[in-house]
């Protein structure tokens, strides 16, 4: 059930109870009357969360590889550890294919500078008992250029 929702049926039994007390009005448009009050009062107040960290980074980016990962972790986890340097596109944990299971690496892809300042800091740091690896990923046509 979304919080929001609650509090506009909280704030209508609120308003039910003080129409009916006040205003002599029966007890269900009392309830009705405040759960239009409530409503008009949330569809108008901004909202307190900001969607700009939703939104993907528009600018210049890299994708850095983030290696020995603990494989219990979660791309959420990965994302907050990493936002913490710059704004994060996205994070791509690896995967067996067979089984399912995390593989103990992953790529994120961030700002060009909060990417520098992450690899900076997060290289050899030591993340839920794991000491991370961090590098620039490298391209899959330069791995096959090479061969």
């Amino acid at each position: 059930m979304q919080k929001s929702f609650v509090i506009v049926l909280i704030a209508a039994l609120l308003g039910a109870f003080v129409f009916s007390q006040f205003g002599g009005t029966p007890s269900s448009v009392a309830f009705i009357a405040g759960v239009v009050v409530a409503t008009l009062i949330f569809t108008f107040m901004p909202s307190s969360g900001s969607n700009s960290t939703e939104e993907p980074y528009v600018g210049p980016t890299m994708t850095l590889y983030v290696g020995n990962l603990p494989y219990r972790v979660h791309e959420g986890e990965v994302k907050a550890l990493f936002g913490e340097y710059g704004p994060v596109n996205s994070v791509r944990l690896v995967r067996d294919r067979k089984t399912g299971r995390r593989k103990g690496f992953g790529f994120v892809e961030m700002s060009e500078a909060g990417a520098q300042k992450a690899m900076s800091k997060l290289n050899d740091y030591s993340f839920q008992e794991r000491t991370l690896k961090v590098r620039e990923a490298k391209s899959q046509e330069s791995d096959t250029e090479n061969s």
